[in-house]
């Protein structure tokens, strides 16, 4: 089954492997060492992660690191942006209102 991005980070778990793999290069032994869990459920993770294509693998000597692909990173906030947008405008309406309001006060307290 294909799962995407959003799959992936809909988990605090996978979240925080995200952000730890983010710095450097992982073994999974080194990420399960970060979680008060099983080193079975950090691997459950890591292959969803693998699945949705946010995490790759990579094979030095007889150690598997996981590195974070970035580009898929982009997927998430390519569709974020589309509210982003809509959040600065609202920020921007609340800042001409509140200016308003203030100016109005402002007023009312000069007559």
């Amino acid at each position: 089954m294909k799962r995407d991005v959003f799959q992936a980070i809909a988990d605090p778990t996978r979240r925080a492997i995200i952000a730890l793999i983010a710095l450097q290069a992982m073994t999974p032994n080194a990420i399960a060492a970060h979680f008060d869990t099983s080193r079975q459920a950090v691997s459950k993770h890591l292959r969803i992660l693998t699945e949705c294509e946010l995490v790759t693998q990579d094979s030095r000597g007889r150690e598997i690191y996981y590195l974070l692909e970035i580009d898929k990173m982009k997927e998430i906030d390519e569709w974020l942006e589309q509210y982003r947008k809509i959040w600065e405008t609202r920020y921007e309406q609340l800042d001409v209102l509140l200016t308003e309001l203030k100016q109005q006060e402002k007023q009312e307290r000069n007559i």
